[in-house]
């Protein structure tokens, strides 16, 4: 079957192939309203559709973006990749998304094939374990933005919270509530991970500030499968924490097992606060006291450097971390 062409469409329409083309790149400002309608009937009738690899190479961009998260299990990752896509297809950008699993190969592999197919640019949150493959993007001018992490040898835009105020929120409200025995549990801590790194630091500082001791048994920073474990050892103490802030949503999961085969009473046995968001938090029983993160907002800036650098890469543009305030939502667990 002979493949439609744009010739074919400007023939039906009877207007060149310079409007068809026009129309197509949505510029319908250099045409008539009848023009554009007959264009567009044109395009019905024929079932035309554009050659989209001809157009990349004609236009030396693909309309295409990826996005490589580190665990797309997170509520957070789940938010910020919707609203990258939403101010993406507001400039007609696709959006391909591929989850590293927290895998540094895993993500090299994923660059490594965005990139084979030219791809305009990138948004990682980054594993940190492929400082050469950034450099090397860099040195490019290739463009990239980071998400949620901060990598220190790697001179890029990076969008992320206040991961220090975020634990600084949680203490203050747990100090109002009478609570001095307070304890924090977050992911593993071995890769340095910004935002768990932050978050302890800001928990610390917090503590200090209000005068509270800092008890290392209450701080530990473990992979997911050993949180369990991890909260055995911290309630087996003489002296266990009262309250607990819970360093994001995947072990606020496992906390909430816990409880629950423990037979713990949120608030009376332990008041609980967790840093983000969970779709969950307003009908669990008890309602959970969460430090949000302003995701869409963050997911828009992430999206909108991107799409600067890649209208113009040629220009400098400063290279900036960008942060964004969390809010303490009050509910029934603290």
């Amino acid at each position: 079957m002979k493949r439609v062409t744009m010739a074919d469409v400007a023939k039906m329409a009877k207007v060149s192939k310079s409007t068809v083309s026009q129309y197509l790149n949505k510029r319908y400002e250099y045409m008539a309203p009848e023009t554009r309608k007959r264009i567009e009937e044109a395009i019905r009738v024929l079932g035309y559709q554009p050659n989209i690899v001809a157009r990349s190479l004609k236009q030396k961009r693909t309309s295409t973006i990826g996005v490589i998260v580190a665990n797309i299990l997170h509520t957070f990752s789940t938010q910020i990749i919707r609203s990258i896509e939403d101010t993406c297809r507001e400039h007609d950008i696709h959006v391909i998304v591929c989850n590293a699993d927290d895998d540094p190969a895993k993500e090299a592999n994923y660059i490594k094939m965005l990139r084979a197919k030219q791809v305009d640019g990138l948004i990682v949150f980054p594993t940190g374990g492929n400082i050469d493959l950034y450099q090397a993007m860099i040195q490019e001018r290739y463009p990239i933005v980071f998400v949620d992490r901060i990598v220190e040898q790697v001179n890029v835009d990076s969008v992320l919270l206040n991961n220090e105020r975020a634990s600084y929120l949680a203490v203050e409200h747990f100090v109002k509530k009478g609570h001095q025995r307070i304890g924090m549990i977050t992911t593993s801590l071995i890769r340095n991970i910004t935002p768990r790194v932050e978050r302890i630091k800001g928990f610390i500082t917090a503590l200090k500030a209000h005068n509270l001791p800092v008890n290392h048994e209450y701080i530990k920073g473990l992979e997911v499968a050993k949180i369990k474990d991890g909260l055995s050892e911290m309630f087996r103490l003489k002296e266990p924490p009262t309250a607990l802030l819970v360093g994001n949503d995947l072990v606020l999961m496992e906390v909430l097992n816990y409880v629950k085969e423990n037979s713990l009473i949120i608030p009376q046995d332990l008041a609980i606060i967790g840093i983000d968001e969970v779709p969950f938090a307003n009908i669990f029983d008890p309602p959970l006291t969460t430090i949000s993160q302003p995701t869409f907002e963050m997911g828009k800036k992430a999206a909108q450097l991107l799409l600067e650098k890649i209208e113009d890469q040629e220009r400098s543009i400063e290279v900036k971390i960008h942060r964004f305030e969390p809010k303490l939502i009050i509910r029934s667990s603290c």
